[in-house]
């Protein structure tokens, strides 16, 4: 069956692609500002050891839980929100998840996730980014959101992931159920762990209207989970909201991945990219699929089946060197 599934989603990929090309950024083009434009630059400067500095090649994809309702918006698929930005020292990806829950107080979820990406993609390019403290642009981007005078409420989980191109380390921060992956021979050599208080109730980054502060859930920046890790020529890493995680089996996932270590073409990357977001996007309309959602829920004796329909965030890169 995973195998089928697999074959049909990369079908439909490349039957469709043309048709989803407002929903598409590649690195080559469009993207969230200027960050996409400098997610792709060559970059590959020698360093004092005169040894090549690693940059990531990357590429996104998504798709909105319901397109009807949300126009396409570049750095956004529906309540999600991700980011790209480059310095000469660092390549740099997030996404976050805007909780949905607040629509139903008359809030858009998405205006959170949203202000904390584009705050950090801003802040990569200030003199205090730090390459090594991922949670750091978190904390300062909730802090911004903070101040504003005109508050902007809701909750979002959140995942940044840095790599310094000077030491070749990846530092991750992610809070909440969004998160990564780092596939290398074949193999998951890295992957976050989700935060949960209880089963479908992630850690999030919360500002809730007045009155609502003791009722709702609010972590810190500093709760984040954080990793540091080494990577090779050729990794693949993908960054991706819980659409994706809580739709595709890890193995068909590492098998989709898999097809593209090394590469370098981001028109190759972005077909990839597309077969994954169509295969979360199939999956979570699947009503009689044993999705890792379904899974998880029976594992807190919650009886469930098929996927959850949700926006679907992809964020996909290759180490170059």
């Amino acid at each position: 069956m995973h195998s089928s599934l697999s074959w049909t989603s990369r079908a439909i990929s490349r039957a469709l692609r043309s048709s989803f090309s407002t929903l598409l950024e590649t690195a080559t083009g469009g993207g969230s500002g200027a960050a996409a434009k400098g997610a792709t630059k060559s970059g590959a400067t020698p360093g004092s050891s005169g040894a090549p500095r690693p940059r990531f090649v990357s590429v996104v994809c998504g798709f909105a839980k319901d397109n009807l309702r949300h126009k396409y918006k570049p750095g956004k698929y529906g309540e999600d929100s991700w980011f790209k930005a480059s310095t000469a020292s660092a390549d740099v990806m997030g996404v976050a998840d805007g909780v949905g829950g607040w629509r139903s107080y008359g809030i858009d979820p998405g205006e959170f996730s949203s202000f904390l990406m584009r705050t950090c993609e801003r802040l990569v390019q200030c003199s205090h980014f730090n390459p090594q403290r991922p949670v750091n642009l978190l904390a300062y981007s909730y802090c911004e959101l903070m101040e504003q005078k005109k508050p902007i409420l809701g909750s979002s989980t959140a995942c940044v992931l840095i790599l310094n191109r000077e030491t070749s380390t990846v530092h991750t921060a992610n809070i909440g159920d969004s998160g990564f992956v780092v596939v290398r021979e074949g193999q998951v050599v890295h992957k976050s762990e989700e935060q949960q208080h209880y089963f479908n109730t992630p850690f999030q980054l919360s500002l809730p209207p007045p009155g609502h502060g003791p009722n709702v859930l609010s972590d810190s920046p500093e709760s984040a989970d954080t990793m540091s890790f080494p990577v090779r020529d050729g990794d693949v890493i993908l960054i991706a909201t819980d659409g994706v995680f809580d739709n595709v089996p890890e193995d068909l996932m590492l098998q989709v991945l898999s097809e593209v270590e090394g590469e370098r073409d981001p028109v190759k990357l972005q077909m990839t990219a597309n077969s994954l977001a169509l295969m979360a996007r199939t999956l979570s309309l699947n009503s009689e699929f044993l999705s890792p959602f379904a899974l998880s829920a029976r594992r807190n004796n919650i009886q469930a089946r098929g996927g959850k329909p949700d926006d679907i965030t992809v964020v996909l890169a290759t180490v170059a060197m």
